[in-house]
């Protein structure tokens, strides 16, 4: 989970440099979302890129009360401002990271600390982590997206013995921890009921996944 923190920010660099090269000549923005490899994508997730144009960073909420952001998603415009704002966001976490939850360094510390940079700086957005609707906040300047999880980052009900549907306005589907087990079956009930268009899916160092479109 540290490294997977790292990698990001790694990642959004090795981009930034990327784009500084080819200033002038490619002027096109492709956003960014980094996810679990444990997630599957199955509607479109364009939409709040074009709803919310001003944002930096979006990440998923929950009604949790120790750790109501999940890190399996987490979204970057991938604007030069965009992606100089994550870096600058994801910084923060990983010095929250580091100093606070180093004993939490394989699972969950990710989390911990995404959670302990919002509360110490936006305690008084804690309470809608408790709602069900999207809402911006902002730190050092950095333009937050939150996301509902019940949408954007769905979970089947634990020790289910098979795959039985999802909400019809879920965009994305995690399956963690057991669930795993569900995903080849829930790829075929979904394949063999919608159109999937073509996504370029590229692991990073870390071993997630990204999704860049």
């Amino acid at each position: 989970m540290l490294q997977r923190i790292k990698s990001y920010i790694a990642f959004l660099e090795k981009k930034l440099e990327e784009r500084e090269t080819e200033k002038g000549v490619n002027n096109n923005n492709n956003h960014f979302i980094f996810t679990d490899s444990d997630i599957a994508v199955v509607n479109n997730i364009g939409e709040f890129f074009q709803k919310y144009p001003n944002f930096h960073v979006a990440l998923t909420f929950r009604n949790n009360k120790n750790q109501p952001l999940n890190s399996g998603f987490i979204a970057v415009t991938g604007t030069i401002e965009g992606m100089q704002k994550a870096k600058l966001f994801l910084e923060q976490v990983l010095e929250a990271y580091i100093s606070k939850y180093m004993n939490s360094s394989r699972m969950l510390g990710d989390q911990l600390a995404l959670y302990w940079v919002i509360k110490s700086q936006l305690s008084s957005k804690i309470q809608k982590f408790y709602q069900h609707e999207i809402f911006t906040a902002e730190i050092k300047g950095v333009s937050l997206l939150f996301l509902p999880c019940e949408i954007y980052n769905w979970t089947p009900p634990e020790g289910a013995g098979q795959f039985h549907g999802m909400p019809l306005d879920v965009k994305i589907v995690h399956f963690k921890g057991s669930r795993k087990r569900l995903m080849l079956e829930s790829w075929n009930y979904y394949n063999s009921t919608r159109n999937l268009s073509n996504m370029l899916c590229l692991i990073l160092s870390s071993g997630r996944t990204k999704y860049d479109f």
